[in-house]
C-alpha cells in the first residue's frame, strides 16, 4: 500500500520535530546557546551511549550565516566523534542558517514551521534523522 501525501507530510513533520526536540534538549543543558558551537558543545554532554549501540550513522550540518560552517557527528556502535568540517558520505544532512539552528535548538523556532517554510532542509535517511533525538536527548 502506497502512503498518501498527507501521511508522508505527517511522517516528515514528526521526524523534523524529533530531531529539533533532540537539539533543544541538548541545548537546554547549557545556560546560553547563542552560537552553533555552543549548541554542539551542549550535545556532547547529552550523548546516550546505550541508545547508540548498534547505530552506524553520519550526521552533517551545513549552516549559513556569520557563525555558520559545517559540523558533523559520526555515531558508531555506542560511541561518537564530533567535529567541524565535512564528513564523507553523511547519512543525513541538515541545512539551515546559523541563527535558525540556534533558535531550533533553544526552542524559539518550531521544527515543523522551519521545515515547511524552507528554513530547515533535511537530506538523507529520515529514520536516521529521527534516531538523533534518542542518541542526543
Amino acid at each position: 500500500m502506497k502512503p498518501s501525501n498527507g501521511y508522508l507530510s505527517l511522517a516528515i513533520s514528526a521526524i523534523v520535530m524529533a530531531v529539533c526536540l533532540g537539539a533543544t534538549s541538548a541545548a537546554s543543558k547549557e545556560p546560553s546557546n547563542s552560537t552553533p558551537q555552543q549548541v554542539f558543545d551542549g550535545m556532547r554532554q547529552s550523548f546516550q551511549a546505550q541508545k547508540a549501540k548498534g547505530v552506524h550513522a553520519r550526521y552533517q550540518w551545513e549552516l549559513s550565516g556569520p557563525n555558520g560552517g559545517q559540523w558533523w557527528i559520526d555515531v558508531n556502535d555506542g560511541t561518537y566523534k564530533m567535529g567541524k568540517g565535512k564528513i564523507d558520505n553523511p547519512s543525513v544532512t541538515f541545512v539551515t542558517s546559523d541563527k535558525d539552528w540556534v533558535a531550533l535548538s533553544n526552542g524559539t523556532l518550531g521544527g515543523k514551521w522551519a521545515y515547511f517554510t524552507g528554513r530547515l532542509k533535511i537530506r538523507g535517511s529520515q529514520s536516521v534523522a529521527k534516531k538523533l533525538d534518542e542518541i542526543f536527548p
